[in-house]
């Protein structure tokens, strides 16, 4: 039994080995294809760490589109200096991935296209996105789109605003600082007209909407402001001037 056992492990060896001999048989477009259909992260982004090959193909701009203050030549393709210009540049469906360190300037950008923003770091407040003073929020969303892995800091009026379209905050922090006018602060506005009639099902498919998840809201007069339909899900609400903590899961219609 012992002597099999150099046998097998050279044969599961020799197997694995055929495997990513295969994989790596397919042509660039293929393998790009098989990458376009993985989870931006933490599975699109790993495969960028296999090979320089691999590397290439999963960072290419047709897969998403990269903000990066620090890149001095702008003419490398996919690459943007700002927010503002990548979701200009963006094209429905597409990925923008906001890099990791330093903080990211929004004010009042309107996205009118289905897209999805997420930081490249490895924990959301690796990335910032802070709206100044005298904007009426950082991102404003008109389409369907993802939020993810990102914090979102709002000095006055609020971090999101919600007007069309279904939207989705997974695994970000919202922030709005403590000032003299809490009352006007609110980490997610939500101006979507609500259905008709309430829908048999809790939430409505094709409806405009919001779902937060695995997300945590400080300060602020209220968490969410909304007169349409919101899911919360393991979110976690802190009221710093009352130092109050909320941990919910819950669905508004």
């Amino acid at each position: 039994m012992e002597a099999g056992q150099p046998k097998l492990k050279k044969l599961a060896k020799r197997g694995k080995n055929s495997y990513i001999c295969q994989i790596n048989n397919l042509d660039d477009g293929c393998l790009m294809l098989i990458f376009s259909f993985l989870c931006p992260i933490p599975d699109r982004y790993n495969t960028a760490l296999v090979c320089r090959r691999w590397r290439f193909l999963a960072c290419h701009p047709r897969l998403w589109l990269r903000v990066d203050r620090s890149v001095n030549d702008l003419s490398e393709p996919g690459v943007y200096p700002n927010i503002e210009t990548a979701v200009a540049a963006a094209r429905p469906g597409d990925t923008v991935l906001i890099a990791a360190g330093g903080i990211h300037r929004t004010s009042n950008i309107q996205i009118k296209k289905p897209i999805c923003l997420i930081g490249a770091g490895e924990l959301p407040d690796d990335t910032t996105l802070i709206c100044s003073r005298g904007s009426e929020s950082a991102l404003e969303f008109l389409a369907t789109c993802k939020l993810a892995n990102l914090t979102v800091r709002a000095e006055l009026g609020c971090c999101l605003l919600h007007r069309g379209g279904r939207l989705t905050i997974d695994g970000c922090i919202l922030q709005c600082e403590s000032n003299p006018l809490d009352h006007l602060s609110h980490a997610i506005v939500t101006t979507a007209s609500p259905p008709d009639e309430v829908p048999a099902a809790p939430l409505k498919k094709n409806g405009d909407c919001v779902t937060v998840m695995r997300t945590r809201i400080e300060g602020g007069a209220k968490a969410v402001l909304t007169s349409g339909t919101l899911s919360l899900q393991q979110v976690r609400v802190i009221y710093t001037r009352t130092s109050l903590y909320f941990w919910f899961s819950v669905e508004h219609t």
